[in-house]
């Protein structure tokens, strides 16, 4: 008697723990089947857009990176700009330290030095984390993080997270071809400038 009454007071005990096992297994589950990595967002290519540049009466638009530390060495941001006709502007490649922020201006670095020498108002910005500085040459490497503000028509300025994207290898190499010309090109114009990382622009 007293054994069917210990079972039955344990009976929902036992189907509790069960339900709460099957909902961790499910959880784990669902990362799996998303990708997502213990260890965090492994992301190495980002893309965003800008807006209402070089405009008189309009601010600025700015993009903020910071190294995460995760690969405890120095990192790089690949920066290239097209304009919003996919035509290829600017490159190059900014240092950010372990814990450092890299703060840059579309105005006065990212979008003032085209290489056709027409300033660009919209456009596009893609960069890729990387363990080397060549942005012709990038070793893609996760550890960067990103925001960037945007300026709407109303002269409003929001500001959103660097998009992650997916890297694939066409992409890269034709990234890396379009900055290496427009260097060899434009001699000394489409080459985007960095801000020192103890520095804002």
């Amino acid at each position: 008697m007293k054994i069917r009454v210990l079972v039955f007071l344990l009976l929902p005990i036992l189907a509790v723990a069960q339900n709460h096992k099957w909902q961790q297994k499910g959880q784990q589950g669902q990362g799996q089947g998303q990708g997502q990595a213990p260890g965090g967002d492994n992301s190495v290519y980002f893309v965003t857009y800008f807006s209402n540049a070089n405009t008189d009466g309009l601010p600025d638009s700015t993009l903020r990176l910071i190294n995460d530390g995760d690969t405890n060495a120095n990192l790089w941001a690949a920066y290239y700009v097209l304009d919003d006709s996919q035509e290829f502007t600017e490159c190059c490649a900014c240092q950010i330290t372990p814990d450092g922020l890299n703060s840059e201006s579309v105005n006065t670095e990212l979008a003032s030095n085209p290489l056709t020498g027409r300033f660009v108002t919209r456009g596009v910005i893609k960069i890729i984390s990387s363990s080397t500085g060549d942005p012709t040459a990038t070793t893609p490497t996760a550890g960067l993080r990103g925001w960037a503000t945007h300026v709407q028509p109303n002269s409003y300025v929001t500001e959103t997270l660097l998009a992650p994207s997916n890297l694939v290898a066409g992409e890269q190499t034709l990234l890396q071809t379009l900055c290496y010309y427009t260097e060899i090109l434009g001699s000394g114009q489409g080459v985007c400038s960095c801000t020192p990382e103890d520095h804002e622009f």
